[in-house]
């Protein structure tokens, strides 16, 4: 299994792969904090087990960082704060020359923060830590992040099972742009693999689809966690040309994590729900064809807004009366892609002048707290 996409030490990051950073950089430490605050955890264990040299080159030739030196530097500034629970993290690339620069980048250890850097294959890596996932006082967080579609689920199924979350780069650009032209033996195999197929023919008519492909991967998790219940939320990384390059899908049996991750990406985001470049076109008003001659928007499920989520609970709850606002917002929770928290306001704001919700405050008659909720208007608005 390889670990980069070029044999240079210090890789090219371009926009996406910034932002891919970003987005696991501000994940991470409210992820952190949450744990090492909670009494019953004793540590926490992060793992990249392809980890590249932890510097790049941006577009521009300027040297940034990348995750492993980010992540190091929160974790370290977070186990100084808890001098009594032990932070381990663990990096490793197949080559040699990046981990002995990443070497050189790390923060120092301390008394309880630690880091192992290895260069090794990434399963050989996950097959060594995976048994010992057993100390019922310590989180763990695995990052997956290889170059192309090649993922293994015999290494990951330890982690699966076990109390942490895993985020996996799925890079479904690669099937998408080499399944109709394979020819190697060993690419079929890697496929086979990477999707769970016994025949590489099977994979054949998913084409270019890339729904497909990413169903197929849900489809694998959901049959590895066993029978706990698992949360999982995927978001996809458009490059400048506004092509879908991979999806950076997490997985966990915590739904507070499930839940953070959504925010986090939302805000990376920038308050959508991917970095496509919609050119400014998002709800944009336009003409129904389809018979109604009404005023309408098209959503771009590639890429929601929060008006979305606004138009969903509406479709949600269209016409009930008195439903208390929490339990609107509660009504998201499950979503896999729109986050309960962090957009309340705009999200009401946007019940009341666009779908004609009306929102009051009452007096509970048990309880006597004052609750606010929502009445629903029947019928479709402009953005249904």
């Amino acid at each position: 299994m390889a670990s980069s996409n070029n044999h240079e030490t210090i890789s090219r990051a371009s926009l996406h792969t910034q932002k891919k950073f970003e987005l696991i950089e501000k994940y991470i430490m409210p992820w952190a904090q949450k744990l090492m605050n909670n009494p019953s955890c004793k540590g926490l264990v992060y793992i990249d087990c392809m980890c590249n040299s932890g510097l790049y080159h941006d577009d521009n030739n300027v040297l940034i960082e990348g995750t492993p030196l980010r992540v190091s530097r929160i974790l370290r500034n977070i186990a100084g704060q808890y001098p009594f629970k032990q932070v381990h993290l663990y990096f490793n690339d197949q080559d040699e020359a990046k981990t002995a620069l990443l070497s050189k980048k790390v923060p120092k250890e301390t008394s309880n923060f630690h880091i192992t850097i290895t260069s090794k294959d990434a399963s050989e890596l996950l097959r060594s830590i995976g048994p010992e996932l057993d100390h019922p006082n310590l989180h763990y967080f695995l990052l997956y992040d290889p170059y192309d579609a090649d993922i293994d689920w015999e290494g990951l199924l330890p982690f699966f099972r076990h109390w942490g979350e895993v985020m996996i780069n799925h890079m479904v650009s690669d099937p998408v742009r080499a399944i109709s032209q394979v020819k190697k033996k060993s690419t079929m195999q890697k496929y086979e693999g990477t999707y769970m197929v016994s025949d590489f023919e099977k994979l054949v008519p998913f084409g270019s689809d890339k729904a497909a492909y990413e169903k197929r991967i849900l489809q694998i998790i959901n049959a590895l966690k066993g029978k706990r219940r698992y949360y999982v939320a995927a978001y996809p990384f458009y490059n400048t040309q506004n092509s879908q390059m991979y999806s950076l899908i997490h997985c966990t049996s915590n739904p507070v994590g499930f839940e953070l991750y959504k925010k986090t990406a939302w805000q990376t985001f920038e308050n959508h729900s991917s970095n496509k470049n919609t050119h400014g076109h998002e709800n944009q008003l336009m003409l129904d064809f389809n018979g109604s001659g009404k005023i309408t928007t098209q959503t771009d499920e590639s890429c929601f807004t929060v008006l979305d989520i606004a138009k969903y609970i509406h479709y949600c709850f269209k016409g009930q009366r008195d439903v208390p606002l929490e339990e609107v917002y509660n009504s998201l929770k499950a979503h896999p892609v729109f986050p309960a928290d962090g957009y309340r306001s705009q999200i009401r704001d946007y019940l009341k002048s666009d779908f004609g919700a009306e929102i009051k405050f009452v007096k509970d008659p048990v309880t006597g707290k004052k609750e606010t909720r929502v009445s629903f208007a029947e019928g479709k608005f402009n953005y249904e």
